[in-house]
């Protein structure tokens, strides 16, 4: 109901798209549940540059589930940066610090373009208008440079009257709008969601009440309206509100 009110309260947008927008998306399920990460970055692999697509390329196997079985057990299987103790990828998936660092790591023999990361909360004095036109130009660069972005999105819960992280989950970026208009409170987004491969269409916009933040206070975040992503729905009790929140990019810019 939401993305039907959005778009037609907001004019159709001028769309820059992926380099190869038709590129296969990887399905997540080919292989595990908590893969979306390296499913998530083999479907920007595909839709990205010439140069891009070399990644994928590179990656051995005659299926989805041998080539990221194979990404897995060489780039996520080493120790992690940030978790002390652990592996970069576990039975909870992959952080957006290790996965960033893993890409590098695969890309460096192959001479193919750093990524970073960025995250997506309001940072010192920034509003979040400037959020809003921050995390699109992330997007709109990353894209640009010929590397569709991968969006940290998470769905948290209001349980008795605190905001609470229920799961994470990475998507691959294939279309931002071109440009953003003056007092726009939010954007459209297509993206492949590797739970099952599907392309989905959504919108990121300023959140209109308070969220993960107390009542009356400002949101330290956007909202991520993403009605076909199925990101933690079952961990939801009946008649708790849930959000999913966009938490971190990693592209290129």
């Amino acid at each position: 109901m939401i993305l039907s009110l959005l778009a037609a309260t907001c004019p159709a947008a001028e769309m820059l798209q992926a380099p190869n927008p038709g590129g296969k998306a990887a399905n997540q399920l080919d292989i595990s549940g908590n893969a979306c990460g390296p499913a998530a970055l083999l479907s920007s692999f595909r839709c990205g540059s010439t140069t891009w697509q070399k990644a994928a390329a590179e990656l051995p196997g005659d299926s989805d589930k041998a080539r990221m079985r194979h990404w897995i057990r060489y780039f996520g299987l080493r120790p992690s940066e940030t978790l002390k103790g652990r592996t970069r990828w576990t039975n909870a998936g992959m952080n957006v610090e290790d996965l960033v660092t893993a890409v590098n790591e695969m890309n460096r023999p192959l001479y193919l373009p750093v990524v970073t990361h960025d995250g997506l909360f309001l940072q010192g004095r920034e509003t979040p208008e400037k959020l809003l036109k921050r995390t699109r130009a992330r997007l709109h660069s990353s894209l640009k440079s010929g590397v569709p972005p991968l969006l940290s999105m998470r769905r948290h819960v209001l349980r008795k009257g605190q905001w609470q992280s229920v799961q994470g989950h990475f998507i691959t970026v294939i279309a931002v709008p071109a440009k953003l208009g003056k007092g726009e409170q939010g954007f459209p987004i297509t993206y492949l969601d590797p739970w099952g491969g599907k392309r989905c269409e959504g919108w990121i916009r300023i959140p209109t009440e308070s969220l993960l933040a107390p009542q009356g206070q400002r949101s330290p975040c956007l909202l991520a309206d993403v009605p076909a992503a199925n990101i933690g729905r079952k961990e939801v009790r009946k008649g708790e509100k849930s959000v999913v929140i966009p938490e971190a990019v990693i592209g290129r810019w």
